[in-house]
């Protein structure tokens, strides 16, 4: 039921995904959408309908960007953070919104 999914989004909110994925200087939009997706299945359940992000996210700590996830028809804020780079692989925090967007 696509309505407990957003309603399970709302109580999952505080938690951050910490996700590692390989990269070269950037890492490819649909990398990041792909695990935000694969992080909030493994947290709540249920996969979100879709993410879709603005473009790539810089492959460097302290990058930051903000993507939208779709739920039915609740959609949220997801802030993403570079939190580690190591060689090709970084780790990138993902926090949803509390309050769907208007």
């Amino acid at each position: 039921m696509r309505t407990s999914f957003a309603t399970l989004v709302i109580v999952a909110a505080p938690l951050l995904a910490l996700t590692g994925c390989s990269f070269t200087q950037s890492i490819d939009q649909s990398e990041v959408e792909t695990q935000i997706s694969d992080s909030l299945e493994e947290q709540v359940g249920q996969r979100p309908d879709s993410v879709e992000c603005p473009g790539d996210l810089d492959g460097e700590v302290g990058a930051t960007m903000r993507c939208t996830l779709t739920a039915g028809d609740t959609k949220f804020g997801v802030g993403v953070e570079v939190t580690s780079v190591e060689g090709n692989k970084a780790e990138f925090d993902i926090k949803v919104d509390d309050q769907p967007m208007q």
